[in-house]
């Protein structure tokens, strides 16, 4: 669920961009935080596996490992190809050239190819061995440790990004998960914020 968002936004900043009309400064600026928050939470997402995933698990394996430490090395990767990409955001968001847009597009395109490589390989490969030899405990540590790590004026956007492309079946388990007053919240609150960010962000643009 959590890997679904980073696929979903990464495809949806290239679009967006591509889309931003010559000059439009005010629209890149909001594009520029928006890929800020994004690769905050990936940064949080690979190194907590990266601190408290990886190291759990490879003592359990034997020829195996060589699969986990390809994660470790793609995960470094991925960090050369967002510094590149943010070399591109900082010239693009200060005068909107066309041609600094789509050079950044192109490269947002990679990012969002070489990131679905990896999680689809993360996914096929690794998780049945986490599955295997991660207790229960270890695994909601690492989950424990992004909430953590997200602001607390953040909390029902990240709920909410989460919950986007959930089946009724994994919302509902999902949600039944939180804490009563999380949900009250989510409810009352964090439904709306949720769509305002996303109107906000993507304007007219669907999902879809």
């Amino acid at each position: 669920m959590i890997h679904q968002v980073f696929r979903r936004e990464s495809r949806l900043l290239a679009d967006l961009v591509q889309d931003v009309r010559p000059a439009d400064t005010a629209r890149a600026r909001i594009l520029a935080e928006h890929w800020r928050l994004y690769v905050i939470g990936l940064h949080a997402h690979h190194t907590g596996e990266d601190e408290m995933l990886w190291p759990v698990l490879l003592p359990h394996l034997d020829l195996d490992a060589e699969q986990v430490l390809a994660m470790e090395a793609q995960h470094r990767e991925l960090s050369e190809g967002i510094s590149e990409v943010q070399v591109l955001m900082d010239r693009w968001q200060a005068k909107a050239l066309s041609e600094d847009r789509d050079e950044l597009a192109e490269a947002l395109r990679r990012h969002h190819r070489q990131l679905c490589a990896h999680l689809d390989e993360e996914e096929q490969q690794v998780m049945p061995l986490v599955a295997l030899h991660v207790n229960e405990k270890d695994w909601h540590a690492v989950g424990e440790r992004g909430l953590a790590e997200t602001p607390r004026n953040r909390l029902m956007i990240a709920l909410g990004a989460i919950l986007e492309d959930t089946s009724p079946e994994e919302r509902r388990e999902f949600l039944a998960r939180l804490a009563v007053p999380a949900r009250v919240l989510w409810k009352l609150l964090g439904q709306r914020q949720y769509r305002r960010e996303t109107d906000r962000i993507r304007g007219r643009r669907t999902t879809a």
